[in-house]
């Protein structure tokens, strides 16, 4: 997963160029399909220092690029959308990757939002929740008929093209909010659980929330779907090494915090690999600390940073392919996990009727 940072290399100092910045990523998303990862997700923000301002662009060049591997979104910010163009961007998406997207939503936030497209904390909730009801409703039929706060109502409206997908699977992204779980318990939709930011206790809280509403909603608690992030990876052959070759990127990261004023959660490295969810570590202590945020989320879904950080394009491959041979295969047993949306994607061609 990336966001598409654009800051200075913590090793180098050196700062990429734009377009330089948005090619590396689509040769990241080349490398996790060519070693064997599930799915690549590429986030939206709308301020410094990101550069993930278009998701469906981004992942259209990526899917030109690649033929298995999940596209997601992480997040698509539908309280700052007109969900009619969002629902023309990805269906367009999904055609063209031949139905291997998968969408995470979410809220958004940064003070950007308020200036940019003048949604407020006071609203973002309202326009996300309304924004995903039409969102929803030009997927699944042709004709809309609807009416909301936040946009011009829709008589009979046909939104075009239909998608590849006749149902997509859509995420909600969570982190310190109880709506955002509510709405996906509500919908029987699954919910990916932030887990960057602080230790995993908040987002463990949540996910059993999340749990308790879906029962609520009368749905089976055994289709309930949960994914996690995590707050920094590298894996090396001792934790030695991989401590060694993260301290400079973690450092990086504590200065630019500082430096945009950000609040400060983990002061040290050994503080940060203690209580995040960081993945940094031997094989063994990766495989150890997912299983032991597993039984607290329950999740079978979770990413990785998609981000060298400084490290050289041979370091960085290195621990993916070692993450790859010796962390992937016992989570896969340990945790068997319903099919992403690249299991398939290939369908006969319909009327173009979407149900």
């Amino acid at each position: 997963m990336t966001l598409i940072n654009r800051v200075p290399d913590p090793i180098t100092g050196q700062l990429p160029g734009t377009r330089e910045r948005l090619l590396s990523v689509v040769e990241q998303a080349k490398v996790a399909e060519e070693l064997g990862f599930d799915g690549f997700a590429v986030g939206e923000r709308h301020e410094d220092p990101f550069l993930s301002a278009s998701p469906p662009v981004v992942l259209s060049h990526i899917a030109a690029v690649t033929s298995r591997i999940t596209l997601f979104t992480a997040v698509t910010t539908l309280s700052l959308l007109d969900p009619v163009r969002a629902f023309e961007d990805y269906s367009t998406l999904d055609n063209l990757c031949g139905g291997r997207l998968e969408l995470i939503i979410g809220k958004g936030n940064g003070a950007a939002q308020a200036t940019l497209f003048h949604v407020t904390t006071e609203d973002q909730w309202d326009r996300n929740r309304e924004g995903y009801d039409l969102f929803r409703a030009l997927w699944a039929g042709e004709s809309v008929t609807w009416s909301g706060r936040f946009r011009p109502p829709l008589r009979e409206a046909k939104a075009l093209p239909r998608p590849w997908q006749r149902k997509i699977r859509i995420w909600h992204g969570s982190a310190t909010s109880k709506d955002s779980v509510e709405l996906a318990a509500s919908h029987g939709d699954p919910v990916f659980s932030a887990n960057v930011t602080n230790p995993i206790e908040p987002y463990a809280e949540l996910i059993r929330h999340y749990r308790e509403r879906w029962v609520h909603h009368g749905h089976d608690p055994a289709d309930a779907l949960v994914g996690a992030g995590t707050a920094g990876f590298h894996v090396a052959r001792t934790s030695q090494e991989a401590r060694e070759t993260y301290r400079p990127l973690f450092e990086a990261r504590l200065a630019l915090s500082r430096r945009l004023g950000l609040p400060i959660v983990f002061e040290t490295l050994d503080d940060f690999l203690t209580r995040s969810s960081a993945l940094v570590g031997s094989p063994e202590q990766v495989v150890d600390k997912i299983g032991r945020q597993h039984e607290q989320l329950g999740h079978e879904v979770a990413h990785l940073s998609a981000e060298r950080d400084g490290r050289t394009e041979r370091v960085y491959r290195d621990s993916l392919e070692l993450f790859q041979a010796e962390v992937a295969p016992h989570l896969r047993e340990r945790v068997p996990s319903r099919p992403l949306a690249s299991a398939d994607t290939v369908r006969p061609e319909t009327s173009g009727v979407a149900s």
